[in-house]
């Protein structure tokens, strides 16, 4: 299990790329559809990640004429670290590390889940080094390789 601490989830993946075209085409609003259709995923796919940044406080979204998505704050004060745990939830590295792990039987005597701990915590020590500002780099050619 500790592939999941080097492998992010789709939805997450998704989500940082919603956020990256977003932020690539700042200030103008981006439809769901736009974003599916650049990604090459579904537009459901699309809608549920957005609703999960827009309920962690990092995508503001808009209906009617005028609606589509934008980020909900400029884009060098969405942290990376905060938009995966955000969209990642409290999923431990192994399942040793979950509240309700006694089924292992070397659980009292592992010394594995100090070093484990150790490299998620690691991982998102990187993470949080990093904003969406950061990683889309050169802003007006993200948005051109994305429309």
């Amino acid at each position: 299990m500790l592939i999941k601490v080097m492998q992010l989830s789709k939805f997450t993946d998704y989500g940082l790329r919603v956020l990256m075209q977003l932020a690539a085409n700042d200030p103008e609003r981006v439809s769901v559809g736009q974003i599916a259709t650049s990604f090459k995923i579904s537009d459901n796919h699309v809608a549920k990640v957005a609703s999960a940044l827009v309920k962690g406080g990092f995508v503001a979204s808009g209906r009617g004429r005028a609606g589509g998505l934008t980020l909900a704050k400029p884009a060098d004060q969405i942290n990376i670290g905060a938009v995966v745990r955000h969209l990642s939830g409290d999923v431990p590295v192994v399942e040793c590390f979950a509240a309700d792990a006694k089924d292992c039987a070397a659980f009292a005597q592992c010394g594995l889940r100090g070093p484990l701990f150790q490299a998620q915590q690691a991982f998102f020590n990187v993470l949080d080094e990093y904003t969406v500002d950061q990683v889309i780099k050169d802003r007006h050619l993200m948005a051109g390789l994305l429309a």
